[in-house]
């Protein structure tokens, strides 16, 4: 039993660390995503490759800090997420 709570502490433990990670991955590549449609846009807005890259690189390090919080709040929000119940085994 006691054996039970540590392993269920500790894998606990690594399935948040893992969602961290997987949220850290998730703004990264969609930051690729976005980033390279932004500095396309701004490109064909402004018609200055380099005014669009200057544009993308700040667009780049913001969204990527937004979209981290963003994911990171939403783990609090219990809308649409299973509940998960620990049965913990018992002698009678």
């Amino acid at each position: 039993m006691i054996a039970d709570r540590i392993y269920d502490q500790i894998s606990n433990q690594r399935q948040s660390r893992s969602k961290i990670k997987r949220s850290v991955a998730k703004s990264i590549t969609w930051r690729i995503i976005g980033t390279l449609d932004t500095v396309l846009i701004s490109w064909i807005v402004t018609g200055q490759m380099i005014l669009a890259i200057s544009i993308g690189s700040i667009e780049l390090v913001t969204k990527m800090m937004l979209y981290f919080l963003h994911e990171r709040v939403w783990e609090y929000i219990p809308w649409g997420q299973k509940i998960m119940y620990h049965h913990t085994k018992t002698s009678l």
